[in-house]
């Protein structure tokens, strides 16, 4: 796992000091915990409450390079204390397979923040009804000229300064191979290793994945045919690959599709970072093994346990998580809990603004200055200064109106009925999908302490605690008769 460290401080009583121990003890967390800092991003006097800071920005950009794997911190105020713009970068960040930690608090947000956060990622499905129905009539505008909607570009395409799709030369070639290797029989997993080892990236800039393969192979963009929403237009943008490749490779993905499957998601460790090993502390990890069975095994091993350092033993990926699953959505059918957590996350979202009152603020007392004017001017005295200086309130007043009119859409305040109907969608999640799953862990797991006969599992509401019982967590991979004799790492 690589790491890069930020830090910053923002006020003249501290010292360059600061700095040093910020990156101390940050250097001391990722030291115990097993994981490489690669880099750091230091900013000198400025405030978590803009974003208008330039290394951060700088970090930001570079995470866009697949360089680094976790944003490490000494405390989360040191990313951000607007819980809007830490929404905002981390959904960037998380995007771009990066996390941030943090050396001196547990969890990666405070308590019911998360699911704030969570809901704050996809807000307009549930915010605005009719700025949603706006935004989709731009979009449906764009989709019937069969233009790009924005987000990532697919791979094999550019999009031109009209928003058409063209085709990228070199990643078309790269498109076309997949294609060909699947028809001729090659695996998925055997077509990343093959475009891995030629050095070869995604557009991301990143290596290739069992995943990016999959979508690739199904995405139908390939053969000229544009979908966006309920919009299909056959034959509107350039082919890359013939109708009758993709035909024999859809053909071919439903009949592998009933076969055992034969990869090992890199991705599929849903509970890291989460977890930790309650003899030493540290992070667990995910690995993979092969018996002399040749039989694999996934579990999660204590990163000390590698430098003989703590004796814990690994557990079974599959049982740790199913268990921790099971207890989320024991706790989403309590009623009451879920009542005090609605109310709760209402509560937080004043209290984490303070933007917006300023505003509103402003906007009355510019109000006041225009009301004075005017009642001078009805009792006679009126000048030129005055009539120059009442139409500069007045455009004030206009621009003031119009920022608080973007602070609200840019961080809108839900309902008590939006909060509860963004926290019940979690009970109808498909628990048969892998991003459904980490949906489930991402807003509602704080952490995981794993000791020999229970778990202890923290949830994002008032640090809730509960507990998972020996017989949940029974299958711990190095306790059974075949034992993994090769393994790896997957940080």
């Amino acid at each position: 796992m690589k790491a890069v460290i930020y830090a910053r401080y923002s006020s003249d009583n501290q010292r360059e000091e600061s700095i040093d121990g910020q990156l101390r003890e940050c250097m001391e967390y990722a030291k115990f915990n097993g994981i490489d800092v690669v880099n750091s991003y230091i900013d000198r006097a400025l405030s978590a409450k803009t974003d208008n800071r330039p290394n951060f920005q700088r970090m930001i950009k570079d995470s866009y390079k697949g360089l680094f794997d976790v944003v490490l911190v000494w405390k989360l105020d040191r990313f951000a204390r607007n819980r809007y713009d830490s929404a905002h970068y981390k959904t960037i960040l998380k995007r771009n397979g990066v996390r941030v930690l943090s050396a001196k608090e547990t969890i990666s947000e405070g308590a019911e923040g998360i699911l704030l956060e969570s809901m704050l990622e996809g807000y307009a499905e549930y915010y605005s009804i009719e700025l949603a129905e706006k935004v989709k009539r731009g979009l449906t505008e764009n989709a019937l000229k069969a233009k790009a909607n924005g987000g990532t570009c697919t791979f094999g395409y550019t999009v031109d300064r009209d928003r058409h799709y063209q085709i990228d030369a070199p990643a078309a070639l790269i498109v076309r191979e997949v294609f060909q290797l699947y028809a001729d029989g090659k695996t998925m997993k055997e077509i990343k290793d093959i475009l891995n080892a030629k050095s070869l990236t995604n557009s991301r800039g990143k290596e290739f994945t069992f995943n990016t393969i999959q979508r690739m192979l199904s995405n139908r963009k390939y053969i000229g045919e544009y979908h966006f929403g309920e919009v299909t237009i056959p034959d509107s943008m350039p082919a890359i690959v013939d109708k009758e490749l993709f035909e024999k490779v859809q053909k071919m993905l439903v009949k592998n599709k009933k076969a055992p499957s034969r990869h090992k998601a890199e991705d599929d460790y849903l509970l890291t970072t989460k977890l930790f090993c309650g003899h030493c502390g540290a992070i667990m990890n995910g690995e993979s093994g092969t018996s002399h069975t040749n039989t694999t095994y996934r579990y999660y091993k204590c990163v000390n346990s590698r430098k003989k350092k703590c004796k814990k033993k690994p557990i079974a990926k599959e049982k740790i998580e199913n268990a921790v699953i099971k207890r989320i959505m024991q706790f989403l059918e309590d009623e009451k809990a879920i009542d005090e957590l609605v109310e709760r996350i209402y509560e937080l979202q004043f209290a984490e603004n303070t933007y917006i009152p300023k505003l509103e603020e402003q906007i009355t007392e510019t109000q006041k200055r225009i009301d004075n004017l005017i009642k001078a001017a009805e009792q006679g005295f009126v000048s030129e200064s005055s009539a120059k200086r009442l139409k500069e309130l007045e455009e004030t007043k206009k621009q003031q109106e119009i920022a608080l009119m973007q602070e609200q859409i840019k961080t809108p305040l839900f309902t008590t009925d939006q909060i509860a109907f963004a926290i019940y969608k979690f009970r109808q999640l498909d628990l048969s999908t892998r991003e459904a799953k980490q949906a489930l862990i991402d807003g509602f797991v704080n952490a995981i302490y794993l000791y020999d006969d229970h778990a202890k599992l923290i949830l994002n509401y008032k640090n809730d605690t509960k507990t998972i019982t020996l017989d949940e967590l029974q299958g711990s991979d190095f306790n059974s008769v075949t034992a993994p004799i090769k393994s790896a790492d997957f940080d």
